[in-house]
């Protein structure tokens, strides 16, 4: 049984339909990346998904009970103000310093509990933000370009912590990424969107097909390998990083103009 399932939805904003007929399937313990240029509706399908969009056709439907963790793409925090990383994990929901600890831990940062948020660098900042979507253990953990800003390692290191917490938690994963060479390192599942679903699939698959490479052209091969790579551990592959980031994102600005 699916956590969450959308049936040919369709999202307008006044006259203009960003999305329409859309239809997926979010299983437990899958990590699900969706791809697609600029406008292409990706936020807002998640939007639709957490209830902040209502359809203007179609379905949503969580299972019962469902928790939902969420990271955003970015969160501005005035700098001057003090707060320390235990008081932001605590601002909406009084929970224990143990709990805290603990999703800090599963976010790959356990000894940053006393540290103030405006030290943080931005690799540590995403991932007290993932810590903090994680406090509540979610069934669905959903993130929304979390690596944006981030340098190459520091994204793939990020993706790789959501790797270890979806194995060791069980929850599923669903995320927007515009990194190609990442999506095909950490995705069980790849769903190409453009206002609706091009195409979706593993990675090698959506790799090589027609729509994907239509709106981001040939140069996954580099990305290809990294996926090897990132599996296989051979670090014989190492020179293909930049060659699959520089020439994927590339064609993923071309795309988004």
């Amino acid at each position: 049984m699916s956590l969450i399932s959308v049936q040919n939805l369709s999202v307008r904003y006044g006259a203009n339909t960003v999305l329409q007929h859309v239809s997926l399937d979010l299983f437990r313990g899958e990590i699900v990346t969706i791809v697609g240029p600029n406008g292409s509706g990706k936020t807002s399908l998640l939007r639709a998904i957490i209830g902040a969009a209502t359809p203007a056709s179609g379905t949503v439907t969580r299972q019962p009970g469902l928790k939902i963790g969420y990271v955003p793409q970015k969160l501005h925090i005035d700098p001057t103000l003090p707060m320390t990383v235990s008081r932001f994990m605590q601002l909406t929901d009084r929970v224990a310093r143990a709990a805290c600890k603990e999703a800090l831990e599963a976010a790959g940062v356990p000894d940053l509990l006393k540290r103030q948020m405006s030290q943080l660098s931005g690799g540590q900042f995403q991932r007290v933000l993932l810590a903090r979507a994680l406090i509540n253990q979610p069934d669905v953990l959903l993130l929304d370009e979390a690596t944006q800003g981030l340098d190459q390692p520091g994204s793939a290191s990020f993706y790789r912590q959501i790797e270890t917490v979806r194995r060791e938690t069980g929850c599923a994963v669903l995320m927007i990424s515009h990194e190609l060479h990442v999506v095909m390192s950490a995705s069980d599942r790849v769903v190409c969107l453009n206002g609706h679903i091009c195409c979706q699939g593993a990675p090698a698959v959506v790799a090589s097909a027609p729509e994907y490479r239509a709106l981001f052209g040939t140069g996954t091969g580099g990305a290809l390998a990294l996926y090897r790579h990132d599996h296989d551990h051979d670090h014989s592959h190492d020179h293909l990083h930049d060659h699959a980031h520089d020439h994927d994102h590339a064609h993923s600005h071309e795309a988004a103009q």
